[in-house]
């Protein structure tokens, strides 16, 4: 322990001038101030030193993390290229299908007109048809039936399947044999705006 005493002594000299005070002094009872220094020095040494270890394992578990994180979002950007590829080949896939889907749609022609006659024709029993003309909005159909019921259920399903405006019955005629019995039919059927 290290003691100074502040009071001023005074100490009698010889001399000149007479009374003198001498100035404080430091006594030494315990170590000595070069080893309290000394060491102070090393436990703040040692301090910093474990401090730059905590300092340099937390640098490293970030540089790790950063290594992981890299390589991480590279395989994610190879997943992202995949993604961008097939959603531009699902949408060149669907712009063509819409562009089939509307040709589809807006198809007039022959294809649509025979299909659903054949389809209605097949639909009523004891039908038969011998020409079929396509006079731009309208058709003309000629066939035999095996009576006027048969060509009234015809008619029917023809104006039923949304092809057509109207289905009038031009004229009919009773043809016979000595077995069979049938009927000549002319019908006149107008187009719909949409399929003309």
């Amino acid at each position: 322990m290290i003691r100074i005493n502040l009071l001023a002594t005074a100490k009698a000299k010889k001399g000149r001038g007479g009374r003198r005070f001498a100035m404080p002094r430091m006594t030494t009872d315990g170590p000595s101030p070069l080893f309290a220094g000394l060491a102070l020095a090393v436990v703040f040494g040692a301090g910093l030193f474990m401090y730059h270890g905590k300092l340099q394992r937390r640098q490293d578990q970030l540089q790790k993390e950063i290594t992981e994180n890299t390589q991480r979002i590279a395989s994610l950007q190879k997943v992202k290229q995949a993604y961008l590829q097939r959603q531009k080949d699902y949408d060149a896939f669907k712009k063509r299908f819409d562009v089939i889907d509307e040709l589809r749609a807006s198809q007039v022609g022959p294809v649509p007109l025979l299909t659903t006659i054949s389809e209605t024709v097949n639909a009523s029993d004891g039908v038969w048809l011998l020409t079929m003309r396509d006079e731009g909005a309208k058709i003309s159909l000629e066939g035999i039936a095996l009576g006027p019921v048969q060509v009234a259920k015809l008619m029917t399903n023809l104006k039923n399947s949304g092809y057509f405006n109207s289905v009038e019955l031009s004229d009919t005629a009773q043809k016979g044999d000595s077995s069979i019995e049938t009927f000549s039919f002319h019908l006149v059927c107008e187009k719909t705006n949409t399929k003309a």
